[in-house]
């Protein structure tokens, strides 16, 4: 198939394609006119580096997965380098969720802080309120 078509039904972009050959990561066929082809080991390999990248990999992280497939591993995962990968983002998304609770502790607390400081009484006119009376100019 050609260009256009693997972005298509890979629901990418020829230049996105271009790009993955340019960084290695998709292999650079050539007709006798000069034409890109691919087949469908290179709609496999696209599929694999878009989920990854959905999952929030990046694209480098994505190499070890594609190297496994090309190297004819039913699977981008099944090799020792591409679990190295999924240890190391397992790492980094457990230092982003500690780091979440973190921050929702903080505002936990500063909500709290907050709700203890409201005035009893008439609550207080604030001009930005959610309140929309219309346009009262004095």
């Amino acid at each position: 198939m050609r260009i256009g078509e693997l972005a298509e039904r890979a629901g990418t972009t020829t230049r996105t394609l271009r790009y993955y050959e340019s960084r290695g990561l998709l292999p650079a066929r050539r007709t006798e006119r000069g034409h890109r082809t691919y087949d469908e080991s290179d709609l496999r390999l696209l599929r694999e580096i878009r989920t990854l990248q959905d999952f929030g990999f990046g694209l480098e992280e994505t190499r070890p997965f594609v190297d496994c497939l090309r190297a004819g591993h039913p699977a981008g995962d099944s090799c020792p380098a591409s679990v190295a990968v999924y240890r190391r983002k397992l790492d980094e998304l457990d230092a982003l969720l500690g780091r979440l609770r973190e921050v929702r502790d903080q505002v936990a607390v500063q909500l709290l802080r907050a709700e203890a400081d409201l005035p009893t009484g008439p609550a207080p006119r604030c001009e930005l309120g959610t309140e929309t009376t219309g346009s009262t100019e004095e």
